[in-house]
């Protein structure tokens, strides 16, 4: 017999490729008898990075090219970060696998001020993320909010060179990069929501490919899935995309699960925020759950108006 090969498909940015390694490196560690080998790709995300996510598609633009690699058959398995997932799946394809959350929290960066709070008026802070805008806005509505894309390197490249005063990243990049040295303070979930499924990540495969996806279960981690699909579920049920003004996180004590969600609007003019708790097994009615009371509260009018 001879060893079975797994091709991973991933995005060249160092962060997609730490991931990609560190799936390599679990499946290795888990059977021996096995061979992981990358295959890095350049995906239309990864190229169109002077204009805004919302502009050209969304998120879903960094996993296209990797989703046709396999079904062509030159992958087996793509690994992505959870918040970058649209909700639809090409047919023939789904998500097998949720690994362990890092940090879900986002980060605020900067070479001179401790805190958001230490911002002096008129401060400028680079975001692309229409939901940290918004809710940035609504704490800060004196900052200057301007637009930030490229990997995580890139985003700091332009703080350093002083186009900004601060910028906000999530935590759990910075933390994989081993860059945690740059976060000057983490901005906890009661000042600003991260987005649905930030800082875990999902391992999408051939749902066909059985022996693929006995290869991957070990993987699995139970609790983040939870966590993960209630958020999702609300996003889903609101019709948000990935690059939308909504924010989710979900919490796990026993076995009760407790999402708080937001829809906001991106000036920061309007946000409506609920929550819900419920048992972690009822995940994605829970999520279903909070969507519709923030629908009642008038979250559809919020995302109509994104949206044109």
């Amino acid at each position: 017999m001879s060893q079975p090969v797994i091709r991973i498909a991933t995005r060249k940015s160092p962060l997609a490729m730490w991931q990609a390694e560190y799936v390599k490196q679990r499946l290795e560690q888990i059977h021996g008898d096995i061979t992981v080998e990358l295959l890095p790709m350049s995906t239309k995300g990864d190229v169109i990075l002077d204009t805004p996510l919302a502009k050209v598609g969304g998120k879903g633009l960094f996993v296209k090219e990797l989703e046709v690699a396999m079904l062509e058959g030159r992958a087996d398995i793509a690994v992505h970060s959870m918040k970058d997932v649209p909700v639809d799946f090409p047919e023939g394809l789904g998500l097998h696998v949720i690994c362990e959350r890092e940090d879900p929290r986002d980060a605020f960066v900067s070479n001179t001020y401790k805190s958001i709070t230490e911002l002096p008026q008129g401060a400028i802070v680079g975001t692309s993320s229409l939901r940290r805008q918004c809710q940035l806005r609504a704490l800060r509505p004196d900052l200057e909010i301007r637009d930030l894309r490229g990997n995580v390197g890139t985003r700091l490249a332009k703080l350093d060179n002083g186009d900004y005063d601060a910028i906000i990243l999530a935590a759990a990049g910075l933390i994989r990069l081993e860059l945690s040295n740059r976060i000057a303070s983490f901005i906890e979930p009661e000042v600003s929501l991260p987005a649905n499924g930030q800082g875990a990540v999902g391992i999408e495969c051939r749902m066909d490919d059985e022996q693929v996806k006995a290869l991957l279960a070990p993987l699995e981690h139970q609790e983040t899935r939870y966590r993960v699909l209630a958020e999702r579920a609300m996003n889903t049920r609101l019709e948000g995309g990935c690059q939308v003004p909504i924010g989710a996180f979900a919490q796990i004590d026993g076995d009760q699960l407790s999402l708080r969600g937001l829809v906001g609007a991106p000036d920061g003019s309007e946000i409506i925020a609920d929550s819900v708790t419920g048992d972690k097994q009822q995940a994605t009615e829970l999520g279903i759950e909070l969507a519709e009371k923030l629908l009642a509260q008038g979250a559809k009018a919020i995302l109509d108006a994104v949206y044109k």
